[in-house]
């Protein structure tokens, strides 16, 4: 790793996130439009028997006035946090500012760049093996646990390792947040989208896992061939890679290992969310309890002092301080079409439109749909409780198996995640990883349109066979 990585710590760089503003603020411009174009309407909702909010299909659609006024729209990434789902918001800004505040103080005592060149030094020369293996846990954690907004601590240390291996900060972002996107949408035991969709729909909890297996299997395979693929052609000589004169030093060995033991604890309970459902609304906290404590004690441990780890900790929590802002008005998207009561009616529409289509495009059609509305709404579970009701019901019309439409809807939902740029984890994590939104979706999108091409297939396939 380079000198100067190692002396930024955790920031967002200018060039990042002033093209980030840009984007996002470009989108932010066109809903407002769309405000004007699209007539007002909502859907009938009712309180189903666990208390969750969704459309009532029998109780229709109706035209209501609709627009939102221009100061309300320059407002709206504050004014989001007055609005319903502001909590989250909440947490995950909390989040995002202790992770700053706890990375940049073991950057400063020197355990991140211990613990890189030590693992440099043992796997450097086993370095896409290494990358298989990290690549599959990803997956593994956002399939399995429904992981997404909690991997974000763990970006610059991939993106640091992978720079140390050889390789750059896109193959580093690739094997960290593109795997746990691609795990999420797989979807294989996912608790927040296909658990919640199964049980909108009335299916057993996480039935039918067997295809979404096959789909993880191939979308994994798919995912290796491109990341390795870019790696190859960037790659450093191995004897140009850092940590080749590595020391070891029992005193930073001993910070580590209460690091590793610490933060192993959190993905621990993490991973028992799955059997302990008192635990799923609570791993962002548990990510963010566990990693200031395991950073605070290995940068004590490390012979950082009180008064040092103060210091470093607040530079931190400045230097990540402009992903709020990013947050806030990514937000602000969905904020402004809830607002101007547009959604439902984008929503009305896509559903008369399925109505008329053959059997085989209808499921595509569904995929499509999540597709879209994954642009505004970045909320797995928000995003069925709006979907499923409406959902449902059409491929029940069309004989679509239910299983089959959960998994369209998975697909939808998690893959575009690490693309969209109104999703503010993948701003956060473009930004410390000092990759330009622009870059990153100029690299990607071969990989999305192979992964669209591979999916829908499945799809077809399962429809074919009868996937139920």
């Amino acid at each position: 790793m380079s000198n100067e990585k190692e002396k930024k710590g955790l920031n967002i760089s200018a060039k990042s996130f002033i093209g980030a503003i840009v984007v996002i603020f470009v989108l932010m411009v066109v809903t407002y439009v769309l405000t004007f174009l699209v007539p007002g309407g909502e859907y009938a909702r009712i309180i189903n028997e666990n208390g969750d909010t969704i459309i009532d299909t029998a109780g229709g659609f109706t035209a209501v006035a609709g627009g939102i006024p221009f100061w309300k729209w320059i407002l709206s990434p504050f004014l989001v946090l007055t609005a319903d789902g502001s909590a989250t918001i909440i947490a995950v800004i909390i989040f995002i500012l202790i992770i700053g505040g706890v990375f940049n103080s073991l950057d400063k005592c020197g355990v991140m760049k211990y613990m890189l060149d030590k693992i440099v030094h043992r796997y450097g020369d086993r370095r896409y093996k290494l990358m298989g293996v990290i690549v599959l846990f990803f997956m593994l954690m956002g399939s399995f646990v429904g992981s997404f907004e909690e991997v974000v601590p763990l970006i610059p240390i991939v993106v640091s390792l992978a720079i140390g291996l050889g390789w750059d900060s896109i193959t580093g972002l690739a094997m960290s947040l593109l795997s746990i996107g691609c795990g999420f949408a797989a979807g294989v035991c996912n608790p927040f989208t296909v658990g919640v969709a199964q049980e909108l729909s009335g299916l057993p909890m996480f039935s039918g896992m067997w295809y979404r297996a096959v789909a993880f299997v191939l979308i994994y395979a798919l995912l290796m061939l491109f990341i390795r693929s870019h790696a190859k052609k960037i790659e450093k000589p191995i004897l140009e890679v850092e940590g080749k004169n590595f020391v070891d030093d029992p005193k930073m060995d001993k910070a580590l290992l209460l690091f590793v033991i610490i933060l192993g604890i959190g993905i621990i309970l993490i991973i028992s969310s799955i059997f302990i459902s008192a635990l799923k609304d609570y791993t962002m906290i548990i990510v963010a309890i566990m990693f200031l404590v395991a950073g605070v004690s290995a940068s004590l441990t490390a012979g950082i002092g009180g008064k040092g780890l103060g210091t470093t900790f607040w530079n931190g929590l400045v230097s990540i301080a402009p992903a709020v802002i990013m947050i806030l008005m990514a937000s602000s998207i969905r904020y402004t079409l809830e607002e101007a009561k547009i959604l439902d009616t984008i929503l009305h529409g896509a559903v008369d439109i399925a109505g008329v289509m053959p059997k085989a495009a209808v499921i595509l059609f569904i995929y499509l749909v999540v597709l879209v509305m994954n642009f505004f709404i970045s909320s797995g579970s928000a995003k069925a409780f709006l979907l499923i009701p409406l959902i449902i019901p059409i491929a029940q019309i069309f004989g679509i198996p239910a299983q089959l439409c959960i998994m369209a809807y998975a697909f939808g939902d998690g893959f575009s995640n690490v693309f969209y740029p109104t999703n503010p984890v993948l701003l956060i994590g473009c930004g410390i990883a000092d990759v330009p939104y622009t870059n990153w979706a100029k690299w990607t999108w071969k990989f999305q349109g192979l992964n669209l091409i591979l999916t829908s297939g499945l799809l077809l396939i399962g429809l074919a066979i009868g996937y139920a």
